[in-house]
């Protein structure tokens, strides 16, 4: 199955971790909390709302379902746009990738029925996005309503990646960090000089290019999809840069619950400084940070006034000094190496030898004529060969005679230990490791390396499921891919575990790389098995030679919650070891 670029479809991002950064009584949301997989169905990470229209339909006994657009593969709109795959069908409206036909390259279609409650505000919001022309945003291309239905097409940038999978693999550079924030706060600015605003400036809405450049996307269209309003509009897409800057210094969410892939603040503290999080965090953007985040109960560490608009937080951007990138590494060239040359002698004109006068030439003595010297060569050539001859006979004889006096043996030690089996290689040691999520949706990917560190006490755990124990259909499986250091034969794993009851459900298998983006369909399955207790023993059935071998979890047992994560189905693992 070919894997998608989930960063190349602005999508109804719904990651359902945490609350948004616009959240706190200035926004009201009328989507539910509730993550999309790619195939329309939700997973049940958070509890959804109802939007204010259907609540005033249910006070009035009117309220009718909404029902979204029943589609499929292969339609077609405006003879135009063939859709190919449904991202997410939420709330009566739904978000696919599709290909235009006309101009051959890949887009992205929001779709709903035109007697949805929210219809006319999508056009309209999707028509003033689109004539803002700004490219540091994801452009509109077109806004239609057609048959009963009301389509808002986009770009699709394949080479763009989601801010969210960026956070997952660490904390960003402070110059990264510095160009983000600098990039998304001149672009807001520039939108609500306009008169638009964004009210879903979450990580998922931003994307990085390959050229390192911030891209944002949903302008207006995903706050109109959802029925997001807010009072003050410019404050609560300020708050929002703050909380992508203050995640991007310390890979936390500045709230108390999680998000997005990132684990939130302690409870009961409050809001505190980045440098205060993470050590080394750049101590300007640190206060630039909660400069934009202060009027959610936060306060500057200095006694600078809060950024209240996205143009305040430009402006105090350009103000501070600039950070630099990282100076660049240069390897040490060779010793250099003295050629047989003389020194200074290339190119220049030789003098040419002066010509000096040629000796009369003497005769030869007897034998230094030509033929004295064939003759002296023809003798040289029959002493050689008798000699050689000689030599060849004299060992042939000695040989005969050796062998004749030697008694023959018989050897009896070729089968010597047939019967015994090959002794097995021992442990195998783990160089890197990876989180394995194909559906773009991480677990806690920074905490991987905490498996194989021989500390029983760290762990790598997964988010709590309100479904179980197996994972299926909400989510095919959770997973990290280790890396061996070099194609080693693989007989068996030990797998200690954290929690246990039934059931918790672990497979093998030997991959081509630490990529995500492999699918599983790909990869050979080495063993699997299932427990009840805390340790999963896995041995195959032979070895089978790999480098990279995935322990991929698909059922996990109920546990209680603790002070890391709510209660639900989860599991975490603690040591992992392999053997050849």
């Amino acid at each position: 199955m070919a894997e998608r670029s989930t960063a190349a479809v602005d999508v109804a991002d719904n990651s359902g971790d945490g609350p948004s950064p616009a959240s706190g009584g200035r926004a009201s949301s009328a989507a539910g909390a509730d993550r999309a997989t790619a195939d329309g169905v939700a997973e049940g990470q958070g509890t959804s709302e109802m939007s204010t229209q259907n609540e005033a339909g249910q006070k009035k006994g009117t309220e009718t379902p909404i029902v979204a657009p029943e589609l499929h593969s292969g339609h077609k709109l405006a003879r135009r746009y063939r859709l190919e795959e449904c991202v997410t069908r939420l709330d009566g409206f739904s978000s696919w990738r599709a290909v235009d036909e006309k101009l051959r390259r890949a887009v992205g279609v929001h779709l709903l029925p035109a007697d949805h409650a929210r219809a006319r505000s999508v056009l309209a919001a999707a028509r003033s996005s689109a004539l803002l022309g700004d490219p540091r945003f994801v452009q509109v291309l077109d806004a239609v309503e057609e048959n009963d239905l009301v389509y808002v097409v986009h770009e699709w940038l394949p080479d763009a990646t989601e801010l969210t999978a960026v956070l997952a693999t660490g904390p960003l550079e402070p110059h990264d960090a510095y160009q983000l924030v600098s990039q998304v706060s001149q672009a807001m600015a520039a939108a609500h000089r306009e008169g638009l605003s964004h009210l879903r400036l979450t990580p998922s809405a931003v994307l990085r290019t390959s050229t390192g450049q911030y891209r944002i996307r949903g302008l207006a269209v995903n706050a109109a999809l959802r029925g997001i309003t807010a009072e003050r509009p410019q404050l609560t897409d300020t708050e929002a840069v703050g909380a992508l800057l203050y995640a991007s210094l310390t890979q936390r969410w500045p709230y108390e619950s999680d998000a997005y892939g990132l684990t939130g603040l302690p409870k009961g503290i409050g809001l505190i400084a980045p440098d205060q999080v993470r050590a080394g965090v750049h101590r300007g953007l640190s206060e630039l940070a909660m400069r934009a985040l202060a009027n959610d109960g936060a306060t500057a560490s200095r006694q600078e006034p809060p950024c209240t608009t996205p143009d305040e937080l430009a402006k105090a951007v350009a103000a501070m000094p600039r950070v630099r990138p990282p100076e660049p590494t240069f390897t040490t060239p060779p010793d250099y190496q003295r050629t047989t040359y003389q020194q200074g002698a290339y190119g220049r004109q030789q003098p040419r030898p002066v010509a000096a006068p040629q000796p009369v030439p003497t005769p030869p003595r007897p034998l230094q004529s030509r033929t004295g010297r064939v003759l002296k060569w023809g003798v040289a050539s029959l002493l050689i060969a008798a000699l050689g001859l000689g030599s060849w006979q004299l060992a042939d004889t000695l040989l005969d005679r050796k062998s004749a006096d030697e008694p023959v043996t018989t050897d009896t030690t070729i089968n010597n230990g047939s019967d015994e089996k090959p002794r097995p290689n021992g442990p195998l040691a783990v160089k890197d490791a990876q989180e394995y999520y194909p559906d773009g949706k991480p677990q806690h990917a920074s905490d991987v390396g905490k498996t194989y560190d021989g500390d029983s006490s760290t762990y790598w755990r997964t988010k709590s499921f309100k479904g179980g124990p197996v994972l299926a259909p909400f989510k095919q499986g959770v997973g990290i891919v280790y890396d061996l250091g070099a194609p080693k034969d693989v007989s068996a794993a030990s797998i200690q575990l954290s929690y246990s009851g039934s059931k918790t459900a672990i497979s093998l298998y030997a991959a081509g790389s630490m990529s995500s983006s492999a699918s599983l369909d790909s990869m050979k399955k080495i063993a699997s098995t299932e427990t009840d207790g805390t340790t999963a023993d896995l041995r195959a059935e032979s070895p089978v030679k790999s480098r990279y071998v995935l322990v991929w979890i698909t059922a996990m047992p109920s546990a209680p919650g603790d002070e890391y994560s709510d209660p639900g189905y989860k599991q975490a693992i603690t040591d992992v070891k392999f053997t050849g």
